[in-house]
């Protein structure tokens, strides 16, 4: 069996910053990573990614070493690499491969 683990739920708003203060003031959240395209918040034991609907789907992401399984991986900036998929009822799922020097799971 594949190990892997819950990373983030991303939702789609409008604008980053304004998303970003309300989740924040609201949930106590810290902001791990911010542009003008999306952010990346930590509340307790997850991550709420806020993304823009032109730029990235509305999703739920899992962490996995053997993220490869679901697809062809896309590299990231920060040395990650994922796939996008659909599951049968049309909801997107992203499966990410942590940097090599991450610790997952």
């Amino acid at each position: 069996m594949v190990e892997m683990k819950l990373h983030h739920v991303a939702l789609c708003v409008p604008e980053i910053a304004p998303a970003v203060e309300w989740y924040s003031d609201r949930l106590k959240a810290s902001v791990s990573y911010q542009d003008q395209s999306w952010a990346l918040l930590d509340i307790e034991n997850t991550s709420i990614a806020l993304v823009l609907p032109s730029q990235h789907p509305p999703h739920l992401a899992f962490e996995s070493l053997e993220a490869e399984k679901y697809g062809e991986l896309t590299s990231h900036r920060d040395g990650t690499e994922s796939v996008y998929i659909r599951d049968p009822f049309g909801n997107t799922v992203e499966f990410i491969k942590p940097a090599l020097e991450e610790t997952i799971l």
